[in-house]
């Protein structure tokens, strides 16, 4: 199961969705998109999900804190308790023995993250 995990912040575009998603691989045999719950009913995300023919997997706050991350984010850190919310969120929805296959890429205008994690599902 592949899981694209995103990291946005609240003026992203479907645009900047799009391109983080298409740098981080495309959305070609993703099973999901995924990210932190107060931010899965994003209208922008939901559009997104719906243009990749895929479910939103929203994941608790709390089922972040800890989850090792390649990359790191000092304000991610300080907020969520991990590096990297899209790698995080890939992580937790792909399952427990997910691995990252691309790690967080950013958008040029910085609104959003993605990163793609494969595993067994949950």
């Amino acid at each position: 199961m592949k899981v694209a995990g995103l990291g946005f912040k609240k003026d992203v575009t479907l645009a900047s969705l799009r391109e983080a998603l298409l740098a981080a691989g495309g959305p070609e045999g993703l099973a999901a998109v995924a990210t932190v719950s107060d931010k899965a009913d994003a209208e922008v995300l939901k559009q997104l999900a719906r243009e990749c023919g895929v479910p939103i997997k929203a994941v608790a706050a709390e089922m972040l804190v800890g989850i090792d991350t390649p990359t790191q984010s000092q304000l991610v850190a300080e907020r969520f308790g991990t590096g990297s919310v899209a790698e995080a969120a890939a992580l937790a929805a792909a399952g427990p023995r997910a691995r990252l296959i691309a790690t967080r890429v950013v958008s040029q205008d910085r609104t959003a993250t993605a990163a793609i994690a494969e595993g067994d599902g949950a």
